[in-house]
């Protein structure tokens, strides 16, 4: 690095850091090039759009298990709002969870942790039948893998069980 004498680093006694303006030279600089080069990667670029997909994914299973999953259950335990429901630990009484924490009252709000902990579960469960299948595809090839082998005398891929090498026609023993 360049060593420049920064007035703003060494009113700040900073001046030991050397200058930003070394990192940066020239249109930019060497560090936002390397940082693009990075940015610009094919799997930094499928890494943003999986987060993409996935933060909308989210907004769905959220959407799915407050509007569609929950009601039905808070209907089965005899409540309507499901979300709706906590435990008041201030002492005065309020008809809802919008009234406690607009009073500033100190609340447990487990129906609120009852719909994230199904969002969790949810997106959980859809994760693992994902990686399920990813394996399930990973052990197909591995088995096809295993029906290839190499010849000895022109190293060409042979089917396992073949008795001649189809390139160079040498006669190959049992695998």
């Amino acid at each position: 690095m360049a060593t420049e004498k920064d007035p703003i680093l060494d009113s700040l006694a900073m001046s030991h850091l050397g200058s930003p303006k070394a990192l940066l030279g020239k249109k930019g600089g060497r560090l936002l090039g390397e940082f693009r080069e990075f940015a610009m990667r094919g799997s930094m670029l499928d890494m943003a759009v999986g987060m993409i997909v996935g933060a909308a994914f989210g907004r769905v299973v959220s959407s799915f298990v407050s509007d569609v999953l929950m009601p039905p259950i808070g209907l089965f335990t005899g409540h309507n709002d499901f979300s709706n429901k906590f435990i008041n630990l201030s002492g005065h009484a309020y008809a809802t969870l919008a009234e406690a924490k607009a009073a500033g009252a100190a609340t447990i709000n487990y129906g609120v942790f009852f719909n994230a902990l199904a969002d969790f579960l949810i997106v959980a469960f859809v994760v693992f039948m994902l990686i399920r299948q990813v394996n399930r595809l990973k052990s197909g090839e591995k088995a096809s893998a295993a029906v290839i082998r190499d010849c000895p005398f022109c190293l060409s891929a042979v089917a396992i069980k073949a008795t001649r090498c189809p390139h160079c026609t040498s006669a190959l023993t049992a695998a």
